[in-house]
């Protein structure tokens, strides 16, 4: 037992860099809440506790000591669902100092020491708990007989509100407590005045750590809780910024402690970050400056490095005022501020800032659209001179990124993410192991290969962080699990599985709300999810209105949108003139991707009237970038086209030839409406060398069979996807056929069935050798 409780007190340096900055010259004051802290650690040195319980309590002494005051409800509840024995004791003592006399509360404070007598001494006085108990008794002791009398009435204040509603538990603490100049260690005045009351704080806190201070304090807080309360906020919007509060919330705690100390520099740079959440421009900058300018005048830069201090702020303040035009888009303002931010760093000689503008620099072209090759060459190779993994790392990240777009070769690029990965684990640099599974994830999709980017995005989510997890966050809320988590809504849809779209999607707004960095990763996945989808089903009145909503979040795809719609509305003139743009446009960015799916959209409207021909270089073209940069599910569905087209033209033989290149890759890897539309067009094909002809007589072929079992296919492809105007095409198709194989009882079927549709539907069928 005695091991269980030397656990308690550890050494304040071994705290991961929490306590030994806060331990000392700490302005305190000594309150109801501290007094019940108190009262918990003299119960667990008394009691005798299991190892369990004492494992759990101990862990909650820090956040207890460091966080702001809690209400007795929310003390208690705490403690209980760690110890309810503990919680229990505590309680009872405390009823009785509140409901006895005042010198009950002063014999707790002569008899407190006496539960530690039989430790040893050093550790003792090194301890967390040895400290802060220490630090309570030299304020308690330092308060006049009218201090001691009113924080005993504040005592009983804080006990006998908790059950004045016996049924809410949540009472806010009262306003008896001493203030600033009552209960500071270096006050000499016997004056007495009130603190600030507290608002309730209706937020439950689990076994490990405190979640109380997500709710926005009132009045001044110690130098101790608002680093606490810092700290916190500032890891949860790195780490889990759903856990964090809200923008609003935090901007009022922030200002409520720039009220009263406005030099505090860390909470103007938490003031910057919550202002970047919410993409004000003004605010971000504004409190971006006012943190370093604070930061000098403090003087915590020129105490260790002397004038050099100073100019090391200026750098990193002209380099962080660099990227946050960067985010905004501003990328004139961001270049002049990296220009500066290079100019002092080199009149400094310092090669760390100069790497980082470097990283930067490239970060900028290539948001400007530009070829940052070179750039990003030199960074990587400066980056590993210097011993910099983790600048080294995004170097090759963004050369990977880069080279994909470029029509790179999918082994040279795995190649390099796997020497990345080596590179990741060695330094334990977990972000951006998460950052290459996503990339590898977003690469595979791209090239068309949806089973490995199945596989690389599962193995990211199942993938056991090695971040050190505090304030119970879990690593899953970060871009990269946003983008694989879109990925897999993708491919669901892409298969039919809507079900499980939704659930993925229900857990990405759960896990990044709108009002969250990562929102419109989600909210351009589900917009797109639900236009194809009614697109597929054949409504375009209802795909039109989300073509607004996907324009807010990416012209490109928004523009590419509105043409499909125009074109399924037979507004073919203005779907050709906002297609022309959008090539033009996307030539200019270098996506290639997106040029290839307009330019398969403008051959569709070729079709339309009839010129057939005409579509057939602009579909060559499409097939020759496809390949170029290995885009196997664009050269597919490249290849159908071209395959629809030699069909129009009278050449089935070989449009069947070249079909038969295609299938393979989309029946593995493609799409249900791939799979569905592919296979439908192999029927056409087969049907169209074995001489059918739909309105005349056919000879009985054995081909025609197999092209019976192909649009059967097909149907079950489209009734997955409820794709009623496709299904109604293969109706029609199979009533022919079995019409000329002489089958009446299934031709008649398949007529009744074309014409429930038909009457569904409302609306004339196309010509089925029409359509692709």
């Amino acid at each position: 037992m005695a091991s269980v409780h030397e656990s308690l007190y550890f050494n304040p340096m071994m705290t991961n860099g929490v306590v030994h900055a806060n331990v000392f010259g700490i302005k305190d004051w000594v309150t109801p809440y501290k007094i019940s802290v108190l009262l918990l650690l003299y119960e667990m040195t008394a009691a005798k506790i299991t190892a369990p319980g004492i494992r759990r309590l101990n862990k909650l002494i820090l956040p207890l000591q460091q966080g702001t005051d809690l209400t007795l409800g929310q003390f208690l509840k705490t403690v209980e669902e760690c110890c309810p024995q503990t919680a229990y004791a505590v309680k009872l003592r405390l009823h009785e100092m509140a409901d006895g006399e005042l010198k009950d509360m002063e014999y707790f404070f002569s008899t407190l020491t006496n539960p530690f007598t039989a430790f040893d001494s050093e550790g003792f006085k090194t301890s967390v708990v040895g400290l802060f108990m220490r630090h309570m008794l030299l304020a308690y002791n330092k308060l006049s007989f009218s201090q001691v009398y009113k924080l005993y009435k504040s005592l009983q204040h804080y006990y006998h509100s908790h059950y004045a509603k016996p049924t809410d538990g949540q009472v806010g603490l009262p306003a008896l407590a001493a203030d600033d100049s009552d209960m500071d260690l270096t006050s000499t005045e016997d004056t007495v005045g009130d603190r600030i009351d507290k608002e309730e704080l209706d937020i439950t806190l689990d076994e490990s750590e405190l979640r109380n201070d997500n709710t926005p304090s009132r009045g001044p807080l110690s130098q101790k809780q608002a680093e606490y309360f810092l700290a916190r906020q500032a890891y949860l919007l790195k780490n889990d910024e759903n856990k964090a509060l809200k923008p609003a919330a935090l901007q009022e705690e922030l200002n409520n402690m720039l009220k009263f100390n406005p030099d505090f520099a860390e909470a103007h740079y938490l003031n910057y970050l919550n202002s970047m959440r919410v993409q004000d421009i003004f605010l971000s900058t504004h409190s971006l400056l006012h943190y370093f300018d604070r930061l000098i005048l403090s003087g915590n830069e020129g105490k260790s490095n002397g004038d050099e201090g100073y100019g090391r702020s200026l750098r990193y303040a002209a380099l962080n005022l660099a990227s946050l035009h960067c985010r905004f888009g501003h990328y004139q303002l961001a270049d002049l501020a990296l220009q500066e931010a290079i100019r002092i760093a080199q009149e400094s000689n310092d090669h760390v800032c100069l790497q980082h503008c470097l990283s930067w620099l490239y970060t900028l072209e290539q948001m400007k659209g530009s070829d940052s090759t070179v750039l990003t060459e030199d960074s990587v190779k400066m980056a590993a001179h210097f011993c910099l993994p983790y600048l080294a790392s995004l170097g090759i990240q963004s050369l990977v990124q880069q080279g994909a777009t470029q029509g790179k070769t999918a082994h040279k690029l795995m190649d390099a993410l796997k020497d990345t990965d080596i590179l990741h684990w060695k330094h334990s640099l977990s972000e951006l192991i998460e950052i290459s599974l996503a990339q590898t994830t977003s690469i595979w999709r791209m090239y068309g290969k949806s089973t490995m980017a199945l596989q690389q995005a599962q193995l990211l989510l199942n993938m056991s962080s090695l971040e050190p997890v505090n304030f119970g966050v879990q690593q899953n809320n970060t871009e990269a699990f946003a983008v694989a988590l879109c990925h897999l809504a993708e491919l669901h849809a892409e298969q039919g599985l809507y079900g499980a779209v939704s659930e993925i999607l229900q857990h990405l707004k759960e896990q990044f709300p709108p009002h969250t960095q990562h929102a419109k990763l989600w909210m351009l996945c589900d917009l797109k999810i639900q236009f194809e989808r009614h697109m597929n089903e054949g409504k375009c009145h209802l795909a039109e209105p989300l073509v607004t909503a996907i324009s807010a979040l990416n012209k490109m795809e928004g523009l590419y949108r509105k043409a499909q719609v125009l074109k399924a509305l037979k507004r073919s003139t203005e779907a050709y003139g906002i297609l022309q743009r959008l090539q033009v446009h996307c030539e200019k960015m270098k996506c290639t991707e997106m040029v290839i799916r307009v330019m398969l959209a403008t051959a569709e409207l070729h079709w339309e009237s009839s010129g057939f021909s005409t579509a057939l270089p602009l579909l060559l073209q499409a097939l020759a970038l496809a390949r170029q940069h290995h885009l196997q599910s664009l050269a597919s569905e490249t290849i159908l086209h071209l395959a629809f087209t030699q069909l129009m033209l009278g050449v089935p033989e070989q449009a069947l030839s070249i079909l038969h290149e295609a299938i393979e890759p989309i029946l593995a890897n493609g799409a249900i409406m791939d799979k569905g539309r592919a296979l439908l067009l192999a029927a056409h094909c087969q049907m169209a060398v074995a001489g059918f002809r739909p309105n005349g007589q056919s000879q009985a072929d054995s081909r025609l069979a197999v092209s019976v079992d192909t649009l059967n296919e097909a149907a079950a492809y489209f009734s997955k996807l409820n794709c009623k105007e496709r299904l109604r095409d293969v109706h029609y198709l199979q009533a022919q056929l079995y019409r000329s194989l002489g089958q009446t009882s299934q031709c008649n079927r398949s007529a009744m069935l074309f014409r429930l549709l038909d009457q569904e539907l409302q609306s004339p069928a196309p010509p089925v050798y029409m359509r692709l």
